[in-house]
């Protein structure tokens, strides 16, 4: 079982989100069978049978084993992962885009940022669980507080400067007319102000309201003809490069 999965296809994204599948799911972080899941929840083994068939459909969760009980056979299942992301991609063409609005302090274009980030990043993790191979990442994770707005604009300047001098030091240009040496990395940098940790639902219930006025990011860029458009299948997987499979400070 994977810590995180990404579902980058719209119809296991429609499955994942039924309210039971999700408790499906979540009981499923331990083998079960479709006996104990409908015990734990109260409700037919049939129909617990049914959701199962539809998450299994959609790779949401595998085969342990199966057991002989009398005259027919237990089948025992597990959730493929621990916790799942949706990638934007799976809205096709009304994804998320930067491109379409690339104001820098604007919440809507960190928002974009992020989406993509997120697509760009399960993508890379799909590749790479496939071919078996670790993703070269790096992230941070922090909070500061501000004693004023001055203090936070002037902390942005500082950041921007800081930053643009390590890229300058560290980026290997492209000659003209090629594509360039090295690998290609993709660096974000976000600032926020914090939402309270019981902001966030945990269950079907909707979240709560959150104060609108109340990260730093690097990996592997990910080719942008590698996401799909439209409702077609993704294209092919970019090359996923060796390296930790996550480094958190």
């Amino acid at each position: 079982m994977h810590e995180v999965s990404m579902i980058d296809d719209a119809a296991a994204a429609e499955a994942s989100l039924d309210p039971l599948r999700r408790q499906i799911l979540a009981g499923l972080s331990e083998p079960g069978s479709a006996s104990t899941i409908a015990a734990r929840l109260g409700i037919p083994r049939q129909k617990v049978n049914y959701h199962l068939k539809i998450l299994e459909q959609h790779g949401l969760i595998e085969l342990v084993e199966q057991r002989r009980r009398g005259n027919f056979t237990e089948r025992v299942l597990r959730s493929t992962a621990a916790s799942y992301v949706i990638s934007p991609g799976t809205l096709g063409q009304i994804q998320p885009d930067p491109a379409r609005a690339p104001d820098r302090l604007s919440a809507r274009w960190l928002l974009a940022l992020a989406s993509r980030l997120v697509r760009d990043v399960g993508t890379l993790l799909t590749g790479a669980q496939k071919a078996r191979r670790p993703v070269a990442t790096f992230a941070m994770d922090g909070e500061i507080r501000f004693a004023s707005a001055a203090d936070r604009t002037a902390f942005a300047a500082e950041l921007t400067s800081a930053v643009t001098e390590l890229v300058g030091k560290y980026h290997t240009a492209a000659e003209p007319d090629t594509a360039g040496t090295g690998k290609l990395n993709r660096l974000v940098i976000a600032l926020h102000p914090a939402v309270p940790a019981d902001a966030h639902p945990v269950g079907p219930t909707d979240p709560r309201p959150v104060d609108p006025n109340g990260p730093i990011d690097h990996h592997p860029a990910v080719p942008a003809d590698a996401h799909p458009v439209g409702p077609t299948d993704p294209r092919a997987e970019p090359e996923t490069p060796a390296g930790p499979e996550a480094t958190t400070l």
